[in-house]
């Protein structure tokens, strides 16, 4: 009998991301990293006082129905930027919109008074609102 030593897979992304850590902080793509690094340049640049990472949003609480407990849904965005004349977007990187996000945008919308800005990267047009 042979014993073959099995190799520890990766499990894939469902849409093909490769997480990226930069200064410690873990990235769902490398575009999120992109994003953060051009974020820093421009904080340093005095065009952003802050900004914060993957910031949260109850859409629905938590609720109870029939003795059973109904989890709260969560948008989590990608980063929730000040700006320095104080205005302030949300901003959420995205290859490309699922029925999810596009759900829970529409609710997030509905919910909040904030910008909420997807964005794509194309290396022609560099970055763009989807």
């Amino acid at each position: 009998m042979i014993l073959r030593q099995q190799k520890k897979r990766r499990t894939k992304s469902k849409y093909g991301n490769r997480k990226t850590k930069v200064d410690g902080h873990t990235f769902d793509s490398k575009l999120e990293a992109k994003y953060y690094g051009e974020l820093l340049l421009r904080k340093k640049a005095g065009e952003i006082k802050s900004f914060k990472l993957q910031p949260r949003y109850e859409l629905q609480p938590t609720y109870k129905k029939d003795n059973k407990t109904v989890r709260k849904i969560e948008y989590v965005a990608d980063f929730l930027i000040e700006y320095a004349d104080g205005s302030i977007e949300v901003v959420d990187i995205k290859g490309h919109i699922t029925k999810e996000f596009a759900l829970k945008r529409k609710i997030f919308e509905f919910q909040h008074d904030l910008k909420l800005s997807v964005l794509a990267w194309d290396k022609w047009k560099g970055w763009y609102e989807v």
